[in-house]
C-alpha cells in the first residue's frame, strides 16, 4: 500500500486539528454560560458512556446559569453526578427532570488554571500538526528513494509542507492567545 503525496490533503488534515482545538477551547468556561460548556461531559447511561447531549438538552436561561433537561427521569441522578465529577468545577442542583447548573464567578486562580488547560489543548494540536508534517515528509522521502520524484522536486515539496506546518502552528498560537485573553478578562 503506497501512500501518495498530496499537499492539499495534508493542509486539510492540519485544518481539522485546528478545528478540533477550537471545539475543545469552546468548552472552556470563561464566566459566561454556554451550552457547549457541557459537551465534554459523558454520562453512564444504559450500560455505556454516552455524551450528555444524547440523554438531555442543555439550555442557557440566564447568563450565569445552565439548565439541563433530562429526557429520562431515571437518568437525572447519573447526569447530575457526571456534571459534578467532570472536573469543570460545577455544582449542579437537581429538581426532578431539570438540573440547574449555576456558574460561579471565576477567581484569579481558576482563570490561570483554565489558561493552562488551554495551552495544553494547543500543545496537543501542535503535536498533531507535527505528526501530519512528519507523515508528509516520510511520503516525500519514500517517493524520492523509489525514483518517483527528483531530489529537487522533493526539496521544493518539503519546503511547501514546512510552510503549511508553520502557518498551521501560527494559527494555533493565535487561537489560543485569543482564548487566553477571553479567559483573563474580568
Amino acid at each position: 500500500m503506497a501512500a501518495s503525496y498530496d499537499l492539499s490533503e495534508l493542509k486539510n488534515r492540519m485544518q481539522k486539528s485546528i478545528t478540533s482545538l477550537r471545539e475543545e477551547l469552546a468548552g472552556l468556561r470563561t464566566g459566561r454560560a454556554s451550552a457547549s460548556l457541557l459537551e465534554p461531559v459523558t454520562v453512564e447511561a444504559y450500560g455505556s458512556r454516552m455524551p450528555l447531549n444524547q440523554v438531555a438538552t442543555v439550555t442557557v436561561p440566564e447568563p450565569r446559569m445552565l439548565s439541563v433537561q433530562v429526557w429520562d427521569r431515571s437518568m437525572a441522578n447519573a447526569v447530575e453526578k457526571a456534571i459534578r465529577d467532570s472536573g469543570l468545577g460545577l455544582n449542579p442542583m437537581g429538581e426532578g427532570q431539570i438540573i440547574r447548573v449555576p456558574l460561579p464567578e471565576l477567581n484569579e486562580e481558576r482563570r490561570r488554571d483554565l489558561t493552562k488547560v488551554a495551552h495544553n489543548y494547543a500543545e496537543q494540536a501542535r503535536v498533531a500538526v507535527r505528526h501530519i508534517r512528519r507523515d508528509g515528509m516520510d511520503i516525500l522521502k519514500k517517493a524520492e528513494k523509489d525514483g518517483d520524484m527528483s531530489q529537487d522536486d522533493a526539496r521544493v515539496q518539503a519546503d511547501l509542507v514546512q510552510k503549511a506546518t508553520d502557518a498551521a502552528v501560527a494559527e494555533i498560537d493565535s487561537v489560543v492567545a485569543a482564548k487566553e485573553q477571553e479567559i483573563m478578562q474580568v
